[in-house]
């Protein structure tokens, strides 16, 4: 039976081991520099009950997050770091947190202090008052929101503004979005486009009413792991 020489199998032993050094010193040099490594990656969940859930969770996985999904009460028992209440129809999903007995134990649970991000619906969810709606909501964020108010879908835009504790502007998204009409001095204006509040933070909870998980830019998702779940953690 053939047996390569010795200084061979050093040879390829030498080139498989600087190989491998390459390709995890490249990976290194290409994650996001969020502050998160293995051992405090945050797990998060993502209520995905309807809407665009599956792009937060492949937004949050892409920053290093464990993600898991909320669907049913049991699910709300897991260990977890934080929320994401992602955008869609906020009439729905209000009903099946409703249905399925999740609308009391999420609140609690942010009112305890668990961080939260909240995406267009989830921001409407989340506001203790929407202009003309009395319906009963999560109601956790001292804001009064206006939903729907830039018109039909098909008005729908795309825009670039600065984020408060982001470099740069960041591009946002909205459709058939709300806007923050009011806040309560305890939450604090990250961004506004045309005189309307379109991201608020209060504690805890972030909310934008424009979609950052349709977009590849990644910020918004850091600024909710970096500065919101993480200083818990």
């Amino acid at each position: 039976m053939f047996s390569p020489p010795l200084y061979t199998c050093f040879t390829f032993l030498h080139f498989y081991l600087f190989t491998l050094t390459m390709i995890v010193t490249e990976h290194k040099q290409t994650s996001p520099d969020n502050g998160m490594t293995e051992n405090n990656a945050p797990r998060i969940a993502v209520l995905a009950l309807q809407g665009a859930f599956i792009e937060h969770e492949n937004m949050l996985r892409r920053l290093g997050a464990e993600v898991f999904e909320i669907r049913q009460l049991s699910d709300w028992d897991k260990a977890k770091d934080g929320l994401v209440i992602p955008g869609g129809e906020s009439t729905t999903m209000r009903k099946l947190l409703h249905d399925l007995r999740l609308l009391i134990p999420i609140r609690q649970a942010i009112t305890e202090g668990l961080p939260v991000f909240g995406t267009c619906a989830g921001l409407i969810l989340l506001s203790k008052e929407v202009e003309g709606e009395q319906s009963e909501r999560i109601a956790t964020m001292d804001a009064l929101v206006c939903r729907n108010a830039y018109g039909r879908q098909l008005g729908s835009f795309h825009i670039k503004a600065p984020f408060k504790g982001i470099d740069d502007e960041v591009p946002m998204t909205f459709i058939r979005a709300p806007y923050i009409k009011k806040v309560d001095d305890g939450v604090e204006v990250l961004a506004e486009v045309d005189g309307h509040i379109v991201a608020a933070r209060q504690d805890r909870q972030l909310v934008t009413a424009f979609h950052p998980e349709l977009n590849d830019d990644t910020r918004v998702h850091e600024y909710f792991l970096r500065s919101v779940v993480l200083q818990k953690l």
